[in-house]
């Protein structure tokens, strides 16, 4: 909040409180007294509760950042900068920097997002969970596949035209389903890398968590039933479950059960969840670039391509 409060002039910031338990509300109205806080009733997860903040909003620009996020001077000016000059571009980025190892990109987003044809995510500067440090070699804006939700910058009215967030993910990939339903309305998405933060992560669920183990493969799935063009959908979510089987056997392997078990427990949801997640089928669908690879499983496990430069 120090780093929010002191480089965010443009803009008003707010505070949306999932109903926590601890003091978070009374430190920020002691210590920050101009913020505005907005105190919801019930933890509705990353994505309920950014649609119950949002709906309260009338700025034009909405930037969804992440309580442990760190940002730098001057970090808002090539973000409004991109929205201002470019009327097709809906979402924006900045580049995201480990806070524990400030000279590394970091898992959440690192220097923008891609989407290969299963809808495995990677990004420039981070492949699975391999980071590679920053040396400048991702400075150029691109367009990218989907923006991180550790600070995602999205205008008023496609936030809305897209539908929101889905509240059904409750947490992780739904920046991704919303990324892809934007692009699938024909807006673009960028990462603005002259923007820097530091994102310290695991603030919500830890890392090796099963419970986010079981919401990243249930909700990637999710991501290819809504999204996939229609003649793609079942024969590739076939297959993503059959490696999502061979990852299960892995973590068995290497002394993981639990995560094994979130597996399962994601596919069941998944099965269960299927007729309410096809109802949310709607749109374009056909014509669309969402991959940027064909597989990056197959680039990194077998070809042994660690870093985004060499696919």
């Amino acid at each position: 909040m120090p780093s929010v409060d002191q480089y965010s002039k443009e803009a008003q910031v707010y505070v949306a409180d999932n109903a926590s338990k601890d003091d978070s509300v009374a430190y920020v109205k002691e210590n920050f007294p101009q913020v505005k806080i907005i105190q919801h009733q019930e933890n509705g997860g990353y994505s309920k509760g950014y649609n119950q903040a949002l709906q309260q909003l009338n700025e034009d620009i909405f930037i969804l950042l992440n309580n442990d996020v760190e940002v730098t001077e001057n970090w808002l000016i090539p973000i409004l900068s991109k929205f201002k000059n470019s009327a097709e571009t809906a979402i924006v980025q900045p580049k995201i920097l480990r806070y524990q190892n400030k000279n590394h990109f970091d898992y959440a987003g690192a220097s923008g997002g891609f989407l290969d044809s299963l809808g495995y995510p990677y990004c420039r500067g981070r492949l699975f969970n391999e980071l590679e440090e920053d040396q400048g070699q991702y400075d150029n804006p691109i367009k990218i596949s989907w923006a991180s939700g550790a600070c995602l910058c999205i205008r008023k009215q496609v936030f809305f035209k897209a539908g929101m967030l889905d509240e059904d993910y409750f947490a992780h990939q739904e920046e991704i389903d919303l990324c892809w339903r934007t692009s699938r309305l024909g807006y673009q998405i960028w990462v603005m890398p002259e923007s820097k933060i530091y994102h310290l992560g695991g603030g919500t669920l830890h890392a090796m968590h099963p419970q986010k183990t079981f919401l990243n493969f249930r909700n990637s799935l999710f991501n290819l039933l809504k999204n996939l063009p229609t003649i793609k959908v079942f024969p590739f979510i076939f297959f993503r479950m059959v490696l999502d089987a061979i990852a299960g056997i892995k973590f068995v392997a290497e002394g993981k059960p639990k995560h094994f078990l979130a597996i399962l427990k994601a596919h069941k949801s998944f099965y269960f969840n299927l007729p309410k997640m096809l109802k949310k089928r709607q749109g374009n669908y056909n014509n669309q670039e969402y991959a940027s690879l064909k597989s990056i499983v197959w680039l990194y496990f077998i070809m042994k391509k660690r870093k985004y430069n060499n696919l």
